[in-house]
């Protein structure tokens, strides 16, 4: 233990700092040889973890004595967790998904009510009446459940969308580490935003630059839509909300903000009624809080639609596709807490996502003969660029296997995937290891945009299904039980517009197909 406690002095001397001395705490060797003293942050029931001389340390606690008046006691170690973050997470799905986890370790569960949004579940051995761990919900926001993480006032944060970058940096200089790291992002479930009308609105479909332009008060009229020439009723959720600052991040731009008039509504469930109820009623609401509202597909400038859907929303062809993320700091967590966010991605979890009323992260499958429109569109461009040689080849690599509803999408001109594809990472390499796809053969297929050369395209393509078979790789450290072939075929399938942003990024992607074994 000398050993381990000077090898960690010795790793934390360049990050020297001063702290106050408020609840500080003396961690000793055997025999008093070695000690650190610093103001104490957190115990996981196996490390310690104190604000020292010599910046953040991070003990083993199996031989130290700790002393002061901070120290955990003598007794059974109870965790006590603290999960921060936007409403429809953590008031819904994330208490549905501890019940299940709890029943799943044979542990009973008591939900206390401790004020305005907050509550407690304290979970128990029923044999023996023994505490195994306290969760401590705070119902907030995407913002307030990173501001919680960053401040370690929260183990978990719960958000509509990923970390900004300034919340990055921020974690990195208050030694959190990476939230864009491996492991950091942990996908619950998947939403999606999503314009609505009353059923017996004309209008199908809106393309997303117009439902910009609705929400900032440049189109006022249906008649400008396609529908009738009268005025367009904006229902939009709560300002501030989770869905609101979705809303802004990926439909208005960044400095853009919606126009006064719109009615504001405190739920979800509220703006479904009152759109459902006026045939002039435009909303925008999430996908799990659709009602009796209709939904409208996003259309692209060359006609191209495309619907939300579950398939749709799993794959991200739908562009504004938003998952409920848990993120966590770089620190080590009670082992309950591990074991907890691990389950909330497993099998068992999926059916409590789909009841809480969210999207699962269950794995389906689509094959290439019930994707006729696809392979039309995929058709209607061959031209300079992609030949029915191209096709040919692309059609011969996927017939006969079925899509994954697992994809792959990138940041904006890189082969750096996206927040929801680095979750997908785990996901589908935790089915690998489960021998879900055992005795057949996975094949990652890379499809671009169609700016710039066909050859470049195709290379391009390429290069991003191979980055994700290296970040497959790197998630399965042992050889994996399934064969994994990545291939890129450049322009040769559009989901999308190219004319559009939002659907040259739905074109770039890399899907996963899966070719069973005989029989």
């Amino acid at each position: 233990m000398r050993h381990a406690i000077a090898a960690a002095l010795a790793a934390a001397a360049t990050l020297a700092a001063s702290h106050a001395p408020a609840q500080e705490v003396t961690l000793s060797s055997p025999g008093g040889g070695v000690t650190i003293t610093g103001r104490f942050l957190s115990f996981d029931g196996e490390f310690y973890r104190i604000d020292s001389a010599y910046g953040v340390l991070t003990v083993d606690g199996n031989g130290v004595d700790c002393e002061g008046a901070a120290c955990p006691g003598t007794g059974p170690f109870v965790p006590v967790l603290t999960i921060s973050g936007t409403a429809g997470t953590s008031a819904a799905l994330m208490p549905a998904l501890l019940e299940a986890f709890a029943a799943s370790r044979g542990l009973s569960f008591v939900r206390q009510a401790e004020g305005p949004g907050q509550f407690l579940y304290v979970l128990s051995h029923p044999d023996t009446g023994t505490e195994a761990a306290r969760f401590r919900f705070r119902v907030t926001s995407s913002a307030e459940g990173y501001a919680d993480l960053l401040a370690e006032a929260a183990d978990v944060a719960l958000a509509f969308r990923a970390p900004t970058e300034e919340e990055r940096g921020r974690a990195l200089e208050a030694q959190l580490g990476d939230l864009f790291g491996p492991g950091r992002n942990s996908v619950v479930a998947l939403d999606a935003i999503v314009p609505v009308v009353a059923k017996g609105n004309p209008v199908r479909a809106i393309r997303l630059g117009d439902l910009a332009r609705v929400l900032k008060g440049e189109i006022i009229s249906w008649k400008a839509l396609g529908g009738p020439d009268a005025p367009i009723a904006l229902h939009l959720p709560a300002a501030g909300s989770a869905l609101d600052s979705g809303l802004a991040a990926q439909v208005l731009a960044p400095e853009a903000t919606a126009a006064d008039g719109a009615s504001r509504h405190a739920s979800l469930a509220e703006l479904d009624a009152a759109v459902a109820a006026d045939p002039l009623a435009l909303g925008v609401t999430a996908f799990s809080a659709l009602g009796t509202a209709r939904s409208l597909a996003l259309a692209g400038s060359c006609g191209a639609r495309i619907a939300p859907g579950r398939m749709s929303i799993r794959t991200e062809d739908y562009p504004l596709t938003a998952p409920h993320f848990a993120v966590t700091p770089e620190l080590r967590s009670p082992p309950i807490l591990r074991e907890f966010l691990a389950f909330t991605r497993s099998p068992p979890a999926q059916p409590v996502v789909r009841d809480a009323g969210f999207i699962d992260q269950g794995i389906g499958f689509r094959a290439l003969s019930v994707q006729g429109d696809r392979l039309a569109k995929a058709i209607l461009a061959t031209g300079k660029d992609v030949s029915a040689r191209d096709l040919r080849r692309m059609v011969r690599a996927l017939q006969g296997a079925e899509q994954m509803s697992v994809s792959f999408r990138f940041e904006d001109g890189s082969v750096d995937l996206d927040a929801q594809s680095r979750a997908n990472v785990a996901l589908l390499a935790e089915a690998i290891r489960r021998g879900d796809f055992d005795g057949g053969r996975i094949l990652l297929a890379g499809f671009s945009d169609g700016q710039g050369g066909g050859d470049a395209n195709l290379d391009l393509s390429r290069r991003r299904a191979e980055a994700v078979e290296a970040a497959l790789a790197a998630a399965l450290p042992e050889a994996p039980p399934v064969p994994i072939d990545a291939d890129g075929f450049g322009e040769a399938m559009p989901m999308a517009c190219d004319e559009d942003a939002w659907g040259r990024e739905v074109n770039r992607r890399v899907e996963v197909w899966l070719r069973r074994a005989p029989g």
